[in-house]
């Protein structure tokens, strides 16, 4: 077995968990490599997430090789087969573990942000991580949850020596693990795409799922692999012209979320077409289509023409209400470049009624008129390296008046080219309108 990566690896792990569902649990990653297979298996499970942070002692001359491990809560598990191999001196042990539980509360207070863990007393407690060689590591996980109160512990790992895995049969109620392979040399050799997670990945997902634990949106009977509601080409008519477009409702869905694309960009934008999917898995229905026909695309002054934008981007929300399949979904606005100053401007429009707007690298200012009119929560994303369109979306965030938060991407630049910026672009975009893209009872009263 060959997982693709980490998420794929946590996909297969939850169907594995599934019996767990509406059980009192609390799903604990141990990081760094865990936590994107854990944070699959509370999504699956509609569980909370938390770390359980533990640090390998490596022997000095050969960190690999793990002498054991420690936990919060002062917990410490050697392994006497390996201390008795390399006999490493006292002092020099004290000395290991002391940089090495430095190192322990550094990332419990990076990964929390001050925030108090997850009680585990009376709960079973599911520990998560990537997989298992030594098991020394798990092992001390265990521990450590246990001391903090869990009544029932299991550990799931989608891969693992089968020596290790026998070995944690002794520490936890049930062992999870999806492949024992008769050769394994290492965990990596499991996975195709097997890159470093980094600290402030994990700190990104466990606040994505501290969120999603927050706002609790409406429970979908549908799940990813689901086909659609509608998957569609549509054209829709304005007061000028005939746009083309391409609209996808998922089953269930809680909102839809209309996109504005910049100058030199179309319907076609894999950018926005990559965000629009990681939407539709979030239950949310989109629409991309063209604000310029082909031939006025030509004409640089309709491009920069925003007015003139915001207006069809209100007409194509007003017709997209008289469908059956989408009259009664809250609407959202993604606006990128040029687009997302047509968002904005629409969205303060008495004539259309949007809960949410999110600009990626946009130029918010081009709605300079009407900024301070848009009462629509606004998220304004930004690279950290595209420095002119930074100040600009800061001037803006001024102006509008309420509910307006900036996010700086690090390290990005306008379009969010380099590894892993879009996925956080589409994740952030995604959390802000599963949280504010919410059917209520008002809105489907007849």
């Amino acid at each position: 077995m060959i997982f693709n990566d980490r998420t794929d690896a946590g996909r297969q792990l939850a169907e594995r968990l599934e019996p767990l569902r509406g059980e009192d649990v609390v799903v604990l990653g141990l990081p760094r490599g865990g936590l994107p297979v854990a944070f699959e298996v509370a999504k699956a499970l509609d569980a909370p997430l938390d770390v359980i942070v533990v640090r390998k002692l490596g022997v000095p001359y050969q960190p690999e090789l793990a002498l054991g491990a420690i936990g919060e809560g002062d917990v410490r598990v050697l392994d006497e087969r390996i201390t008795g191999q390399v006999r490493l001196p006292t002092e020099k042990l004290a000395e290991v573990e002391r940089a090495e539980r430095a190192e322990l509360l550094r990332r419990v207070e990076m990964f929390r942000g001050g925030q108090e863990r997850i009680p585990l007393t009376g709960r079973t407690a599911l520990i998560v991580d990537d997989g298992v060689a030594t098991g020394s590591t798990a092992r001390a996980a265990c521990q450590v949850a246990r001391a903090q109160g869990a009544a029932r512990l299991i550990l799931a790992v989608p891969v693992g020596a089968a020596e290790a895995v026998r070995m944690l049969r002794g520490e936890a109620e049930d062992v999870v693990c999806l492949a024992t392979p008769a050769r394994f040399m290492a965990v990596g050799q499991w996975y195709s795409d097997f890159r470093q997670v980094s600290d402030r990945e994990v700190a990104d997902l466990l606040e994505r799922a501290a969120r999603r634990a927050s706002q609790q949106p409406p429970k979908r009977a549908a799940v990813a692999d689901d086909p659609p509601l509608c998957d569609e080409d549509v054209e829709v008519p304005t007061d000028q012209v005939r746009l083309a477009g391409h609209l996808t409702i998922p089953e269930n869905p809680i909102g839809v979320v209309l996109f504005a694309h910049g100058s030199g960009s179309s319907r076609h934008s894999p950018r926005n077409r990559y965000v629009a999917d990681e939407l539709n898995q979030a239950g949310l229905g989109t629409l991309l289509f063209d604000l310029l026909t082909p031939q006025e695309e030509l004409d640089r002054s309709k491009v920069f023409d925003v007015e003139m934008l915001a207006h069809r981007l209100v007409e194509v929300t007003r017709w997209l209400g008289t469908r059956a399949d989408a009259a009664v979904l809250p609407v959202g606005y993604f606006g990128a470049s040029t687009g997302a100053g047509a968002a904005l401007w629409a969205a303060a429009d008495p004539r259309v009624d949007v809960r949410a707007v999110v600009s990626r690298g946009g130029r918010p200012d081009l709605a300079g008129p009407r900024l301070g009119d848009v009462d629509a929560p606004t998220l304004l994303i930004v690279g950290g390296r595209d420095e002119t369109v930074l100040e600009l979306n800061r001037i803006a965030q001024a102006a509008v008046r309420r509910g307006c938060e900036l996010t700086v991407v690090p390290g990005a630049t306008h379009l969010f080219e380099e590894p892993g910026a879009l996925g956080q672009v589409a994740a952030l975009a995604r959390d802000w309108f599963v949280q504010h893209l919410t059917l209520s009872a008002a809105d489907v009263m007849p």
